[in-house]
C-alpha cells in the first residue's frame, strides 16, 4: 500500500494505489462495511482490539493506513483525539466526509506510511494503531517500523492487529502450501476483479502486488526500532471469507469449521516506547 524505492517497486505501488483509489467508493457502499449501521452508532473495532489497547479517553491516537476511516472514527467515539493517515486521496476524502457527516472531531492526512513522520509534523502520540490487512501492501518492514516508532511518544503504546501471514501461504480448500512464507523483495503479483468486500464487483484496476511478512520479521523490526514487546497473541478467527469453507458467526467473525484443525488467522502485538 506504500511507496517503494524506485523502479519495479514504484511500479508495483502505482498499481496498488490505482486499485485502492478505485475501490474506496465500492467499500463505502458495500454490505461488508455496512456504513449505514456505522453511522447509526456501531463501533467498527473488534472487541479484542478494544480490550488490548485499553481505555483511550483523552488520549491522542494515530491510525496508519486508515482507509476511509471507520476504525479511526470508532476510536474517536471511544474518546480518543484521532488522526488517520492513508496514501489514497480518495480514501482520505471519504474519511473526511464521513467524519463531517457524523460531526466527529478527526484529522485525516494523505501520505504514504514511510513519510508519515514528516506528513504529521513530527508529532508523537499516546497510541499508534495500525493493521487489519495493512502490512501485505508494504515492501519494506524495517522502514515501516522505524516510522511507527518515531510516532510513539516516550512511555506510550504501539498496537498492531493483523492478518496472520500463514493464511497467505495456503491454497484454497486443501490448505496446501503454495506461496512462500518468507518474503521476496519483488512481491507477488495478483490479478483479479472485485475486492474482499464484494468479490463479484466489476473493477478496472485489477493488478496488485502483495508482500508476505513473517511474524518474526514484524516483531524483530519493531524491536530494532526501539520498541519493547508487551503482548503478542494469535487468534483463531479472521474478518473476511479468506477461504470458502470458513464459517461466519452472528458477530461477523469467520472461523474454521468444526471438522478442520484450528489455525492462527489473526495476530496482535502491543509494544511500548521506553521513557
Amino acid at each position: 500500500m506504500e511507496t517503494g524505492d524506485g523502479g519495479k517497486l514504484d511500479e508495483a505501488v502505482a498499481y496498488n494505489k490505482a486499485a485502492w483509489d478505485e475501490r474506496v467508493a465500492l467499500h463505502v457502499d458495500s454490505a461488508y462495511y455496512d456504513n449505514e449501521s456505522f453511522k447509526a452508532g456501531r463501533n467498527a473495532l473488534r472487541s479484542f482490539e478494544r480490550d488490548e489497547v485499553g481505555d483511550v479517553t483523552g488520549k491522542t491516537l494515530c491510525h496508519l493506513q486508515c482507509h476511509f476511516g471507520q476504525d479511526t472514527l470508532s476510536w474517536a467515539r471511544l474518546g480518543a483525539s484521532v488522526v488517520g493517515l492513508d496514501f489514497s486521496e480518495a480514501a482520505v476524502d471519504a474519511a473526511r466526509d464521513l467524519a463531517a457527516e457524523l460531526d466527529l472531531e478527526a484529522e485525516f492526512v494523505c501520505s504514504n506510511v514511510y513519510d508519515a513522520v514528516g506528513a504529521l509534523g513530527s508529532r508523537q502520540f499516546d497510541i499508534v494503531y495500525t493493521g487489519i490487512g495493512a502490512l501485505c501492501w508494504l515492501p519494506d518492514i524495517p522502514r515501516w517500523a522505524q516510522a511507527c516508532a518515531e510516532l510513539v511518544a516516550p512511555g506510550a503504546t504501539f498496537y498492531l492487529a493483523e492478518m496472520h501471514p500463514i493464511t497467505e501461504v495456503m491454497a484454497d480448500e486443501d490448505l496446501v502450501a503454495v506461496n512462500d512464507y518468507f518474503p521476496s523483495r519483488e512481491g507477488t503479483r495478483m490479478e483479479g476483479p472485485g475486492s474482499y468486500a464484494d468479490w463479484a464487483a466489476p473493477t478496472e484496476n485489477n493488478t496488485t502486488y502483495e508482500w508476505t511478512h513473517p511474524v518474526s520479521e514484524v516483531i524483530g523490526a519493531l524491536l530494532d526500532a526501539g520498541l519493547q514487546l508487551e503482548l503478542f497473541h494469535e487468534h483463531d478467527f479472521t474478518l473476511f471469507e479468506r477461504w470458502r469453507f470458513l464459517v461466519v458467526g452472528e458477530d461477523f467473525i469467520w472461523r474454521m469449521p468444526a471438522d478442520r484443525p484450528r489455525l492462527p488467522l489473526l495476530y496482535s502485538i502491543r509494544m511500548t516506547k521506553p521513557v
